[in-house]
């Protein structure tokens, strides 16, 4: 491996994958193709994370592996410091393991197209979330869980750019076709057929090239408002919004808001660049694609069944009891007592020397910069909750190595993972980061079971119905690198885009603040987004003041050997009100046989739904198999059945049939 490997074909055949030096070939072709390297400078002893590499190029290689190679990799082998030489010995043992043990791998699923792509199909559990916060059913609940950007353009054609761009829309619609998404009013989702009525996002377009300064600045600000309180809703239309606004000088600004409940992240890395890609070239086509996200939801059903979903469900179940409460940060007000209509941001960037600066210093301490960050995440949370034991929620790029498809479908696929962290005492930066990497690494090999689930079933065991993990994590570091693309910096007609002039806003459900770190225009952004009524603004100042200058220390170097200051409580503090103590109990009602004809039908559209007798009026309905989805379809159903409507939040509150059966009666509907 120290002499340089000759590239002969992308992909092996079998006789390569028994062979040990041809399995060394193709490892070595799959980590020059993620990590941008010589297959030659790639020894024995060389560490993926030395190299560039972290967890989501690691699932990227999991899934170029099994494509390549013919080996299915299980999530535990597939670490982010794994050498070339460990890889090499895995893939090995796995190839002569054979085929029985590969389909009895961790992922023992396969994706195939389904019969037919219009057909409904679940929601994934995250969309489910996203949903039920749709119809108010959670505090900090919005009409439309979203993500709204936009970005400055330069030397644009104002005669061909809107055709251009409309054109572009039509053709990403039939390349995916998650654009042409909906969902239906009980949580089913669909694909509409391109040629049906209001099938593709329609463009719109405002044109100020011959405006006065203020009404540019009037009409720009106006629409930034508008998207961003009022998103895409897949339930009444498209789940994407695309604008354009034409302003004088040959510049624009290219609007897009993305309904969180059909697009993660990652797609809408993939539709940005996608659509630049197509308006850039009206001759430009995308390679084809054998799968959609229906068929991969579709696979996901199955997993239920296997043995794999059956450990994970009971390695998670099993820490349950013991994973310690969220950070206990200070509030203004209670969460049940507000309707935000949008989260507040903070952000500051680390230049491309000073995110090339930290990424070195992260390996050098062999932990990944999403690591690094969660780690730094946790000791301000810690220092300003005022205890060092934490339950952190996490935001994941969770697609499963099934196709080699997968990283360029679009769809709804991230999912939720609680990261329990113990912040010891006097230790370094270096040692929390390593350890805050292990623990992280040892959660997510039991993916297969997502964040809601547990998070679910850790809801029933304490309780509540409030959010369990309102204090958010997300990294998409890397990102680009595992799409595997470029980004677009020209689209044609559209000009240049000009990514260091970026605006957006977030609103989603059940958080109350989020940090986010994310690669932008070369360097890192770091952000807190957080709803900005539960806070005193001076708490989060401070909070964020000390977030990025951690970061900064890290890039400096500085930062990584110093003893932490942390605080000396272990357990959160009982004292005002803060996350995580807040009254969690539910009403509660009499028990006994059902008294009426509307307690009756109650217990029969339960009974329809859940698929077991309803006999005593004070059952729960969460203690029976009833989840948040199934809630709003016991509603409609209600709804339609005796013309009684009921909010979601008011189910939740008294969630037997004697509750449900009052509140109808009460007339409340929030």
């Amino acid at each position: 491996m120290n002499s340089p490997v000759t590239p002969t074909s992308q992909s092996g055949s079998a006789e390569e994958s028994s062979d040990p030096e041809a399995v060394d070939r193709l490892l070595a072709r799959i980590w020059a193709e993620l990590l941008g390297l010589d297959p030659g400078d790639i020894t024995p002893d060389s560490s993926f994370l030395r190299l560039g590499g972290d967890s989501v190029l690691a699932v990227r290689m999991a899934a170029l592996v099994r494509t390549r190679v013919s080996v299915v990799l299980e999530l535990s082998d597939v670490t982010v410091d794994v050498t070339f030489a460990e890889l090499s010995e895995v893939v090995r043992r796995r190839s002569a393991e054979g085929a029985d043990a590969g389909r009895a791998s961790e992922v023992p699923i396969e994706v195939e197209p389904r019969a037919d792509r219009t057909a409904p199909f679940p929601l994934m559990p995250l969309q489910q979330g996203y949903f039920v916060g749709q119809q108010g059913g959670w505090e900090l609940s919005y009409d439309s869980a979203h993500f709204y950007g936009d970005v400055g353009l330069t030397g644009v054609d104002g005669e061909e750019a809107v055709d251009a761009l409309t054109d572009a829309v039509e053709r990403l619609a039939e390349h995916q076709p998650t654009l042409r998404a909906r969902v239906d009013p009980e949580g089913r989702q669909y694909v509409l057929p391109p040629e049906a009525p209001g099938a593709v996002p329609e463009v719109r377009v405002y044109d100020l090239r011959d405006s006065p300064e203020n009404e540019v600045t009037d009409t720009l600000t106006r629409t930034r408002s508008e998207m961003s309180t009022t998103g895409p809703d897949p339930v009444r239309g498209p789940g994407v919004d695309v604008r354009i606004t034409l302003l004088p000088g040959d510049r624009a600004r290219l609007h897009t808001a993305m309904s969180l409940l059909v697009f993660d992240g990652w797609s809408a890395t993939v539709l940005n660049r996608e659509l630049l890609t197509l308006s850039a070239d009206w001759n430009a086509v995308l390679p084809p694609l054998e799968i959609d996200f229906g068929d991969y939801v579709a696979a996901l059903e199955r997993l239920p069944s296997t043995e794999a979903w059956t450990a994970d469900r009971d390695w998670w179940w099993s820490r349950l009891d013991t994973l310690p409460d969220p950070p206990a940060l200070p509030l203004r007000t209670d969460p049940k007592d507000i309707q935000p209509t949008l989260m507040a941001t903070r952000e500051r960037h680390l230049s491309p020397e000073r995110w090339a600066a930290l990424r070195d210093a992260c390996a050098r301490h062999d932990v990944t910069p999403s690591a690094a960050m969660l780690a730094a995440f946790a000791v301000v949370l810690g220092r300003w909750a005022g205890h060092r034991s934490l339950l952190l929620n996490s935001l994941q790029l969770n697609r499963l190595p099934l196709h080699p498809d997968i990283h360029r479908v679009v769809g709804a696929f991230a999912s939720t993972m609680l990261v329990p962290v113990e912040l010891p005492t006097r230790a370094t930066f270096a040692t929390i980061a390593a350890e805050t990497q292990r623990v992280f690494g040892e959660h997510a090999t039991h993916n297969l079971v997502s964040g809601v689930e547990v998070s679910r079933e850790l809801a029933r065991r304490r309780g509540t119905t409030r959010p369990v993990g309102p204090v958010v994590f997300q990294s998409t570091l890397g990102m680009d690198a595992a799409i595997g693309e470029t980004q677009p910096s020209s689209a044609g007609p559209l000009g240049e885009v000009s990514f260091g002039d970026f605006y957006h806003q977030l609103r989603t459900p059940q958080v109350a603040i989020e940090a986010r770190v994310y690669e932008l225009a070369g360097g890192m952004a770091v952000v807190f987004s957080y709803v900005e009524e539960l806070f005193a603004p001076e708490h989060v100042d401070a909070a964020f003041a000390d977030m990025f200058g951690l970061v900064e220390s890290l890039a400096d170097g500085t930062g990584w050997d110093t003893p932490v200051e942390l605080p000396d409580e272990v357990a959160a503090p009982r004292d005002g009100l803060r996350i995580g103590q807040l009254d969690a109990e539910r009403a509660t009602a009499d028990t006994g046989p059902l008294r009426d004809g509307l307690e009756r039908d109650l217990a029969e559209i339960w009974e329809e739904l859940l698929d077991t007798p309803i006999l005593d009026r004070g059952t729960d309905f969460f203690h029976v198999g009833g989840d948040s989805l199934l809630v709003v379809r016991v509603l409609s159903r209600l709804a339609q059945r005796t013309g009684l409507t009921v909010g979601v939040r008011d189910f939740l509150d008294a969630p037997t049939v004697a509750g449900l059966a009052a509140a109808a009666r009460n007339g409340v509907s929030r």
